[in-house]
C-alpha cells in the first residue's frame, strides 16, 4: 500500500477507445476504479488481461476498469493498432491512449503493466506493477466495499465497444502463424481459437477446434484451443504439434486418428524464472509461441518466460534449453544468455533462429548443448528498434514475430514495419522485400505491396505464405516474381456464423 494522494484527473481530449466519450474521475466518483497501465506488445500486459476480465465481471456493480495505453513502439500509438489490439484480445473496457506518456508520468509509472487502485473517494491507495498481483487487489476491493458501503455508486455503466462496431465476422480472425506442408497448408486461425488445414488452393480439409476458447481434448469438433500460434508438423507420423498459447499448453494434432491431444502443460501459467523442467504434463508453461521439431524434441519459444524450451516427445519430458529468464539480449552459452519475448523460431538443421520480438533483433543459437547465441542483426537492445536496411547491429526492425529459413536464407515478418525481409545469416545483411511499410492490404509486387502487422510465415516449393494478421489474411507470394496474391477460402465461415456441422472434418 501507498499514502493516499488524490488521483490527477484523466484528459478529455485524448482519444478513447471502447466508449463514445471520455471518462473522467470525478464523473467515476463513489466507484472503485483500477486504472491499467499497458502496451499490447508486452506479454507481461496480456497476462494480467484474464484478471482485469474476472475482476470487472464479478465486480461490475462497483468497480470500473480504465486501460491507459502507453505505446512502447512507435506502430502501437497509431489509433488504428491498438483499436486491433482491443478486438484481438477481447478488452470490454474504456481505453485511454496515452502516446505522449502525460498520463503515465502523472501517476508516476515506471513499468508495464502497471495497476493504479483508486478509491470511492478519488484517491490512489495502491500501486502494482508486473503481474501476479490479482489476491492482493481483489481484497482490496473487498476492504473498499466494506468501508465505502453506504458511499458505493452503484449506477450501471454501459461502454459502446470496439466489437460491437467492428464485429469479427471474417472467415480468419488475426492468424497468428501459418505452416506449409507436404500434407496441406496449417493456419493458426488464433482469434477464432482453432486451427484451420486447407489445401493450397484454398479447399478446405479440416477445421480443428469449436471456434470457442478452451482447453479440452477430443476429436476436431469438439477440441478447443486458445489463441493457438506456432505449429511445425511431422511428416511421417502426420502428426501436427502446436503451441496453444493461452492455454499454456502444447497439444498434438493426429490428422490419421483425427483426434488433439495435450502433451505438455497444466494449463496454468508458470512464473518460475529460473531454468527448471519436469515431466510435460506436469510443467507449467508460460505463454510457448512458436515450436521447432529437430529430431524427437521440440524446440519451444517461451515467450513468457524469455526463453527457448526443449521437449522430449520419446521421455516426454520438458525444460528450459537456452536463457537465464532474464529480459535482454546477451549473447553467451546457452545457459548464460539472455532473450526478450522471443516469438517466432526456426532452423537450418545446425542452427536454431529467433525472432527476438521486444530487442527487435534476429538472433541464432547453436542447437549442440555446448552452442552459443549469437545477434545476427537488429540493434540487440530494448527499445532499438526502427526501419533501416543494412548489416549486423547497423539493422533496425520494429517487434519482429516471424522467421523462416527457406532456400538458404531467412525470411522474417518484420511485424510492426508491416514487411517482410531477407536475412542472409552468414553476414547479417538484411533487407526489405514486400511492403512499403505503410499499413495496409495490397496485392502487388515487391515493395508495391502492403501488409498490416504481419506475424508469421513458412516456404514450400517456389511460394512463400505469410500470416497477415490484422488483415484477417493469408498471402501467398510467388518467389519468382515476387507477387503477392491473397489467398480465398471460400468454404470457411467464423463461428458465429458456421452451422454446427461445418466445424468438423470435411
Amino acid at each position: 500500500m501507498i499514502p493516499r494522494v488524490r488521483s490527477p484527473e484523466l484528459p478529455q481530449n485524448y482519444p478513447w477507445l471502447n466508449t463514445v466519450k471520455p471518462l473522467s474521475l470525478k464523473s467515476l466518483k463513489g466507484r472503485i476504479v483500477i486504472l491499467d497501465f499497458w502496451t499490447y506488445c508486452c506479454i507481461n500486459c496480456l497476462h494480467i488481461l484474464p484478471d482485469l476480465k474476472y475482476l470487472e465481471r464479478k465486480y461490475q456493480d462497483s468497480l470500473t476498469i480504465i486501460g491507459v495505453h502507453s505505446g512502447k513502439f512507435d506502430n502501437e500509438k497509431e489509433i488504428e493498432s491498438i483499436r486491433q489490439a482491443i478486438l484481438r484480445y477481447e478488452i470490454e473496457h474504456p481505453v485511454l491512449v496515452d502516446n505522449d506518456f502525460r498520463v503515465w508520468e502523472n501517476y508516476t509509472v515506471r513499468a508495464w503493466p502497471t495497476l493504479i487502485i483508486i478509491d470511492p473517494q478519488g484517491y490512489v491507495i495502491g500501486q502494482f506493477a508486473g503481474e501476479g498481483h490479482l489476491q492482493a487487489i481483489e481484497n482490496i476491493i473487498i476492504q473498499l466495499q466494506h468501508k465505502n458501503q453506504d458511499h458505493i455508486n452503484f449506477q450501471q455503466f454501459q461502454f459502446t465497444l470496439e466489437k460491437q462496431q467492428q464485429p469479427l465476422i471474417t472467415p480468419l480472425a488475426f492468424p497468428g502463424k501459418v505452416l506449409a506442408t507436404r500434407a496441406g497448408l496449417f493456419i493458426a486461425d488464433s482469434g477464432h481459437h482453432r486451427i484451420v488445414m486447407t489445401q493450397f488452393d484454398g479447399q478446405i480439409m479440416y477445421v480443428i477446434g469449436t471456434g470457442k476458447s478452451g482447453l479440452t481434448d477430443g476429436a476436431f469438433n469438439q477440441a478447443q484451443f486458445s489463441t493457438p500460434q506456432g505449429m511445425t508438423f511431422d511428416d511421417e507420423s502426420q502428426i501436427l504439434y502446436v503451441a496453444d498459447t493461452e492455454n499454456y499448453t502444447l497439444r498434438q494434432i493426429d490428422l490419421q486418428r483425427q483426434v488433439v491431444e495435450t502433451i505438455a502443460g497444466t494449463g496454468q501459467q508458470n512464473h518460475i524464472i529460473s531454468p527448471h523442467g519436469g515431466v510435460a504434463l506436469e510443467t507449467a508453461l508460460n505463454s510457448p509461441w512458436d515450436l521447432q521439431k529437430v529430431g524427437n524434441k521440440l524446440l519451444i519459444a517461451m515467450a513468457g518466460s524469455h526463453q527457448i524450451w526443449e521437449m522430449d516427445l520419446e521421455r516426454g519430458t520438458i525444460q528450459t534449453f537456452a536463457g537465464t529468464g532474464a529480459e535482454g539480449c546477451f549473447d553467451s552459452t546457452l545457459t548464460e544468455c539472455a532473450f526478450a519475448q522471443p516469438s517466432g523460431i526456426t532452423t537450418n538443421g545446425q542452427e536454431l533462429f529467433i525472432a527476438d520480438s521486444e530487442v527487435s533483433s534476429i538472433r541464432g543459437m547453436e542447437l549442440d548443448e555446448q552452442g552459443k547465441v549469437r545477434t545476427i542483426c537488429g540493434s540487440g537492445m530494448l527499445f532499438g528498434f526502427g526501419d533501416m536496411d543494412g548489416e549486423k547491429l547497423d539493422v533496425r526492425l520494429q517487434h519482429c514475430l516471424g522467421v523462416e529459413y527457406f532456400q538458404n536464407y531467412l525470411w522474417v515478418a518484420d511485424t510492426y514495419n508491416h514487411k517482410i525481409k531477407l536475412v542472409d545469416t552468414t553476414t547479417g545483411n538484411c533487407q526489405t522485400i514486400l511492403g512499403d511499410g505503410l499499413p495496409g492490404f495490397q496485392d502487388g509486387q515487391g515493395k508495391n505491396t502492403r501488409f498490416s502487422e504481419p506475424s508469421g510465415l513458412s516456404g514450400i516449393d517456389s511460394s512463400l505464405y505469410i500470416s497477415d494478421t490484422n488483415n484477417h489474411a493469408i498471402r501467398r507470394v510467388n518467389l519468382k516474381t515476387l507477387t503477392v496474391q491473397t489467398l480465398d477460402f471460400p468454404d470457411l465461415c467464423a463461428p458465429s456464423l458456421c452451422l454446427s456441422s461445418d466445424i468438423s472434418a470435411f
